[in-house]
């Protein structure tokens, strides 16, 4: 089935999660040092992915895009209020919950990378699962580190992990159709490196470096296709 590999994921974030509650009341400075070491990871990870462009110009191109249309429609703004709904909806009683901060983060570490396009794409063209499958365990792990911290807030991403990695699953099934090979390959290598930028973002974040509004970036993901597309044209 084309979706095995995205539902096997889903069903991954949602086992890390329920494991992850069950250590939620570790003490603070543990809970201080391991989101620490988990914006390290997050930053190296980030890192390896931007390194991967093969046209830094097309991959500034689009985080520029990108954040004017995200600050133009006020996207941060948006993911935190349905964040902020969906919390007072589950913890009224809860004055310090941070599962607006557990679904952002984790949508964003479990949805942009080369592992979520590349296996989508395999799962639909090739019927192949293998890279979704090893991203399911990562993102597990992933998800039981962040629940600890970050709680329950981390397994809503199920959601659009479920919506972006199958519509691409779907897609894909006929995408070779419209995108010749050379085209997709390229895309696929700036997308990465725009996406790794934003995970360098949310590295920064969690280390309290800086407070980038990261949401407001994603339409460069979308954005990357585009001016790859029109730079391709006048090069």
């Amino acid at each position: 089935m084309v979706l095995t590999g995205t539902l096997i994921n889903a069903l991954c974030i949602i086992l890390g999660t329920v494991i992850g509650l069950f250590f939620t009341k570790i003490p603070e400075r543990y809970k201080e040092t391991i989101l620490n070491g988990i914006g390290l990871a997050v930053v190296l990870i980030g890192l390896q992915m931007a390194l991967r462009t093969e046209n830094i110009i097309v991959v500034l191109l689009s985080i520029l895009t990108g954040a004017v249309l995200g600050e133009s429609i006020h996207l941060e703004k948006k993911l935190n209020d349905v964040g902020s709904w969906i919390q007072k909806k589950i913890a009224k009683n809860n004055a310090n919950s941070t599962i607006a901060q557990g679904f952002i983060t984790a949508t964003l570490i479990f949805v942009i990378g080369a592992m979520s396009i590349v296996g989508a794409l395999d799962s639909g063209l090739r019927g192949d699962h293998e890279v979704l499958i090893t991203k399911a365990i990562l993102d597990g792990f992933m998800a039981l580190v962040l629940t600890t911290t970050l709680g329950f807030g981390v397994i809503l991403s199920v959601i659009p992990v479920l919506l972006y990695q199958g519509t691409i699953a779907l897609l894909a099934t006929q995408i070779e159709q419209w995108i010749p090979e050379t085209f997709l390959n390229s895309f696929i290598a700036e997308m990465t490196s725009t996406g790794g930028l934003l995970i360098v973002a949310i590295g920064l974040n969690i280390l309290k470096i800086t407070n980038i509004r990261i949401a407001n970036l994603l339409p460069s993901i979308i954005t990357v296709g585009i001016v790859l597309y029109l730079y391709s044209l006048i090069t």
